[in-house]
């Protein structure tokens, strides 16, 4: 391995320093280095080959310099320096830190990404992580509510405030609409087609599609936007300020993601469902759509999956569903 001035010493006797340096988020580095730069042009190859969003590149920014925090106190400051055994070691220094079994699997895949990037643009000679098998995920069933739940969420008294009109046309459209949270606080007027009965939905890589607004989504979301309480939020905004977004906090700009999360926690413990994440009634949108008799292939392009592997979770939720059902009303089971 190359030398960097400040690895020296037997893994061992380092291990404290490692554990206490490496494990930050974010640790800073201990200057220019081959794998540094790397991991700069890396970083910018998905955000312009890849138009991955601000999000998704902050997540590998953080877990990859995590990752070369820890190389460079192996002694490791380019990118032939590393070999599978230190990516390994990474691997169980995480374990022994007792981070989440799907934050070493996110740390992994990226850090595959990352070799497999240097091995193609010609900044390493060769790929460690070509022989790095990912743990396998345990098969995870997403979380949803039932149909009388949902009642139940949408259908409590909210205040008669501005405030209460937008939180109920909030859940409205999470719900009737199977949006994601980034997707909700994105949508600006100008995105909700009220003839038409649809909304333009900017969701993951910036892809758009239109997403149909029926029924009490509708209802709840015009009554919010044009009998008054969303004006009353946004007369609040500083002089001058836009006003763009349909969604507004109580100083009449954009309501975050954050408020969201907490909204939803809120709304759900008032009527007896503890920590209700946005997610959630993504998930149970998509549920219900399937048990309702909806197509596979139009759901996927509802929810925005590229892929329909990720739409046919679902499927396995229903008939987790139907089995319940069917252990609950048969004599024999």
């Amino acid at each position: 391995m190359g030398e960097c001035a400040h690895a020296s010493g037997p893994t061992g006797a380092r291990e404290s320093t490692i554990s206490k340096r490496f494990l930050i988020p974010g640790a800073p580095l201990d200057g220019a280095t081959a794998l540094e730069g790397a991991l700069e042009e890396y970083l910018s190859h998905l955000v312009v080959e890849r138009n991955a969003s601000p999000r998704t590149v902050e997540g590998y920014r953080r877990d990859l310099r995590r990752y070369l925090s820890y190389a460079l106190l192996q002694g490791a400051c380019a990118p032939d320096d590393v070999d599978l055994s230190l990516i390994e070691a990474f691997a169980a220094e995480m374990r022994r830190a007792r981070y989440a079994a799907a934050s070493i699997e996110r740390s992994l895949a990226a850090i595959k990404g990352f070799h497999r990037f240097m091995s193609r643009e010609g900044l390493a000679s060769s790929q460690p992580t070509a022989a790095l098998h990912l743990p396998r995920k345990a098969e995870r069933l997403p979380q949803c509510l039932s149909i009388e739940q949902v009642t139940r969420l949408l259908e409590q008294p909210f205040t008669a405030t501005p405030t209460g009109d937008r939180d109920r046309a909030l859940l409205e459209v999470l719900y009737g609409c199977g949006l994601r949270v980034g997707e909700l606080v994105g949508l600006d007027t100008g995105d909700v087609f009220w003839d038409e009965e649809f909304v333009r939905v900017l969701g993951k890589g910036s892809k758009e599609r239109l997403v149909p607004l029926e029924g009490a989504a509708y209802r709840s979301l015009a009554s919010y936007v044009f009998d008054g309480a969303r004006s009353a939020l946004a007369s609040h905004a500083r002089t001058g300020a836009p006003a763009d977004a349909v969604f507004l906090n109580k100083n009449g700009t954009r309501l975050s993601r954050q408020s969201v999360f907490t909204l939803c926690e809120r709304a759900g413990r008032a009527v007896g469902i503890e920590g209700l994440h946005p997610h959630v009634l993504r998930h149970s949108f998509a549920t219900h759509m399937l048990a309702g008799g909806a197509d596979l292939r139009v759901l996927q392009e509802i929810l925005g999956h590229a892929d329909i592997s990720t739409t046919q979770v679902y499927t396995h939720v229903d008939r987790t569903h139907i089995t319940e059902e069917y252990l609950a009303a048969h004599p024999r089971a």
